[in-house]
């Protein structure tokens, strides 16, 4: 009888973290050491976000977040910062559109603090002051995301009759 009534419901919702790496890792400090003896210490910092991921078995997922930060004092590149902060993800039970959410917002998440940590410990070690990212909103660069991919697949309409 408990058979029976499960027939008609959708099947339950899972997701875990199955493993946690850092995939690529990359400091760069191409002006050392004359970057240091350029003054006060303030950085023009740009920080570039990317995600991808790939099924690699049946409800098993990888994401990868790629970190790129780069800091200017001046003209000169003070360093250079790309990090791969990869996970192994199970996720079953969802409908298409909310796996794409896990995949493309959730996973992305999950893995940021873990990379913004190793983004902060290697531009210490590098000989530069802290530095700690903000936290980012992935639900909304998702939507973002979605919203351009939807607008550029759209047909022009015309307009002119």
């Amino acid at each position: 009888m408990a058979e029976e009534n499960q027939q008609g419901q959708a099947p339950e919702q899972q997701f875990a973290i199955q493993k946690l790496y850092l995939k690529d890792v990359s400091f760069e400090s191409p002006n050392a050491p004359t970057v240091f003896a350029d003054g006060e210490w303030q950085p023009e910092v740009n920080v570039q976000l990317n995600s991808k991921n790939q099924g690699i078995a049946d409800d098993t997922y990888e994401v990868d977040l790629k970190i790129t930060v780069t800091a200017k004092q001046g003209e000169k590149t003070a360093f250079l910062v790309e990090i791969t902060q990869s996970g192994i993800f199970t996720i079953a039970g969802f409908p298409q559109e909310g796996l794409h959410g896990m995949l493309g917002a959730f996973c992305p998440e999950t893995l940021f603090p873990f990379a913004r940590e190793a983004v902060a410990e290697l531009v210490n070690k590098g000989g530069f002051p802290q530095l700690y990212l903000a936290p980012v909103n992935f639900n909304a660069l998702y939507t973002q995301q979605l919203q351009q991919q939807q607008a550029a697949s759209a047909p022009a309409q015309d307009t002119a009759h």
